[in-house]
């Protein structure tokens, strides 16, 4: 028992970390990783059989599990997108689910024979596009800003909604008699009382949270098991209706806005990518091998038609003559990867009907895996290309954003965006970014810690941010806002005025690593620059950096390292590299190709 136990963990939460890392280093589909390592587990090699090791209690933990997903889902929507997204939000959620619902179901019937009722609990279960997959894809591609946010709003309001027509239309299905105005009516009820309940709880928190009655050990626990609690209560009253009560209390709370909860949401983030990995492959290492021997023809008919018909129709038809572009139609009319609650649903509501004698509920549970398969495969690899294609994507190469316009930095930012770097200037003070306008540089008029300069960053392709301000202090404001979102590793400020001692300075957990080696104070910078220092993109011809300049960002194909005392390990230098540099002398540029000089060292 005990080895059975360590192996589970082992396959399911080390391999499941460890599946999301292979995914982010070499730039792949994370959710794809996960399920070949579930498949594996499970039915392929039977390792491990979760249902059976937890004697009945998986349907409830992952019920609980899924409900802070959708929880943590529900913090990303915020009202403000709607300014800019509402229509193509709207129509998405209301107008193309119950189409997509009753195309399902019409090809369900026709693809496979299924009876009605098990043909309508499958179209009910696939108009779900769960932000389980949806989410970490949106993180893997560079998508425009509108573009995600039809997508994002999609996932999470359709995946409660979705769970909650499948348990109606179970309960309709296998009630006998004259008890569809009942089941109506409880729907009804308790629908309200789950937006009650979430809403209800994201007031409470507000409550005690701005009138510090909640001390900050316990903030984060009681938020998780609010969201928990309004979970349990709404499948008390509705089944399947808990999971619209979490997804209320996650919206609600993300817009009361309440103060500190930036840093309680980088934890749930984290700990959402802990249960997405464990449940994915769990719930695919779950399968049976039957359900693999039940997949034929018809079923892969259907899901080609799901693929190829039903989502494109739905979305075709759902946002005629609104403002969405044809470009945003096309995409967001392929990309409907279905996840953890559309397997959850399918897997207890099958054998429910099933168990009920209802003819073809038997093919429910392979269905809505063979769709699931399809649409996390061929959607998580094609959804970078497409938006690619379709001139949705922010960009292909990291960019890098200075903060603080000043002459030295618009002279940095010119020479990156010679050599090919996206970049962009920042700062509050209009004047400030005259000079950069005039040269055709990316600027941004915004401050960076506001939710404007935020929600404005996000739309741009950036990776890197270098605050280079005068102030030190705001630097590291800068720095520590952003270091969790874009990696502590890739936030950069100068150097400290009174010289860079780690005992005496600000700690490194409040500030970014120091630009320069050695370090560069932004007075320097200022100072060496009216002296006649300038900036100059070099191609190095070999593997060395030129002498008597000063390197302080390597570019290699479009990537870019900034150089720090505080590196671990000295940057590696390769023939053909561009190394951006800090001369005394004025460098001359080939003005009518804007091409880097090329240096031979030596």
């Amino acid at each position: 028992m005990a080895s059975a136990l360590a192996t589970g963990v082992l396959i399911i939460i080390v391999g499941g970390v460890a599946a999301q890392w292979l995914a982010w280093r070499f730039r792949l589909p994370a959710i794809v990783l996960l399920l070949a390592v579930g498949l594996l587990a499970g039915p392929v090699f039977e390792v491990i059989h979760p249902s059976r090791a937890m004697a009945g209690t998986l349907g409830p933990m992952v019920g609980l599990a899924v409900c802070i997903v959708v929880f943590e889902g529900g913090l990303a929507l915020n009202l403000r997108e709607l300014r800019a997204a509402g229509e193509g939000v709207l129509r998405l959620t209301v107008v193309a689910l119950p189409i997509s619902f009753v195309l399902g179901t019409v090809a369900a019937r026709a693809c496979t024979g299924m009876s009605w009722g098990a043909a309508t609990l499958y179209g009910a279960i696939t108009v779900v596009t769960g932000p389980t997959v949806i989410l970490p894809l949106l993180r893997h591609t560079r998508l425009d800003r509108r573009a995600a946010s039809f997508l994002k709003w999609e996932a999470i309001v359709n995946d409660p909604v979705g769970a909650l027509l499948a348990a109606v239309v179970l309960d309709v299905a296998t009630t006998k008699g004259g008890g569809v105005e009942a089941v109506g009516a409880s729907v009804v009820a308790g629908a309200a009382l789950a937006v009650a309940l979430g809403a209800g709880a994201a007031f409470l928190v507000r409550f005690l949270f701005t009138r510090d009655l909640m001390p900050e050990p316990l903030k984060t626990p009681v938020l998780l098991a609010l969201a928990m609690g309004v979970y349990v209560l709404g499948n008390l009253s509705l089944s399947e209706a808990g999971l619209i009560a979490s997804t209320v209390f996650g919206v609600a709370l993300a817009n009361l806005r309440v103060p500190g909860l930036a840093e309680l949401r980088r934890f749930k983030e984290a700990l959402v990518v802990l249960i997405v990995s464990a449940l994915f492959i769990t719930l695919a290492a779950d399968l049976d091998r039957h359900v693999l021997t039940q997949l034929s023809w018809p079923l892969i008919g259907l899901t080609t038609a799901m693929l190829i018909l039903v989502r494109p129709a739905a979305i075709g038809l759902a946002t005629v003559r609104s403002g969405l572009t044809w470009q945003e139609r096309a995409i967001t009319g392929w990309i409907a990867p279905r996840g953890i609650v559309a397997a959850a649903v399918a897997g207890v509501a099958g054998l429910r009907m099933q168990s009920a004698g209802i003819h073809g509920a038997n093919l429910i549970m392979p269905a809505v895996f063979a769709l699931i398969t399809a649409t996390v495969i061929l959607h998580g690899f094609s959804l970078g290309p497409l938006a690619r294609r379709l001139k949705l994507r922010l960009g292909a190469t990291p960019g890098l954003a200075i903060v603080g316009a000043s002459d030295w930095s618009t002279d940095l930012a010119a020479c990156l965006h010679q050599a090919g770097v996206g970049v962009l200037l920042v700062d509050t003070y209009p004047g400030a970014l005259k000079p950069a306008r005039a040269l055709g540089l990316p600027v941004l008029q915004a401050e960076l810690l506001s939710d404007h300069g935020e929600e404005a960053l996000e739309s741009r392709a950036i990776d890197w941010v270098l605050a280079a301000t005068p102030n030190d202090i705001y630097n590291g404001l800068v720095c520590a806002r952003l270091g969790p979102d874009l990696g502590r590793e890739r936030v950069f400020q100068t150097g400290p005025s009174g010289g860079l001692d780690p005992h005496r300075w600000v700690s490194r957990d409040w500030r970014g690593k120091v630009l320069g080696a050695p370090p560069w104070e932004a007075s320097s910078l200022s100072s060496r620059y009216a002296a006649g220092w300038r900036f100059a993109a070099i191609t190095l011809q070999e593997a060395a950096l030129p002498d008597g300049r000063v390197p302080l960002i390597h570019v290699r194909h479009g990537a870019i390292s900034l150089v720090s005392v505080e590196d671990e390990a000295t940057p590696k230098v390769e023939a053909g590299d561009i190394a951006i540099v800090f001369g005394e002398v004025p460098v001359e540029h080939d003005e009518a190709a804007g091409a880097p000089e090329t240096l031979a060292h030596g």
